[in-house]
């Protein structure tokens, strides 16, 4: 796994950066915005955030002297292709037993 992979699946592995994830995905943010939904500080808010960048998840742009977090679809992409790899993997060894099992009716 590459690393740009690591980084999104290390953002994807906290619970509080997911539930953000899901807030985001409903509307842009900005970090008091985000901080007002937990009871944590807006340094920690700032830092769960900053994961999430790192691991492409949100995007951020300033407006005027607010910084604006918006989800980022395209950064699921490494998730996407790791479960993909998976599901063509159980793919095959559905295919195979299923061949087996009609080979064996087939021999009855």
């Amino acid at each position: 796994m590459n690393a740009a992979a690591q980084q999104t699946f290390r953002a994807l592995a906290d619970p509080t950066r997911r539930d953000i994830l899901l807030m985001l995905r409903e509307q842009n943010m900005t970090i008091a915005q985000v901080a007002d939904n937990f009871t944590m500080t807006r340094a920690a808010v700032k830092k769960h955030l900053t994961v999430l960048s790192d691991g492409g998840l949100i995007k951020v742009h300033s407006q005027g002297r607010e910084r604006i977090n918006t989800f980022n679809p395209a950064g699921m992409a490494p998730v996407l292709d790791w479960l993909t790899f998976f599901d063509a993997f159980w793919d095959d060894r559905l295919n195979a037993l299923k061949s087996a099992i009609e080979k064996d009716a087939s021999n009855d």
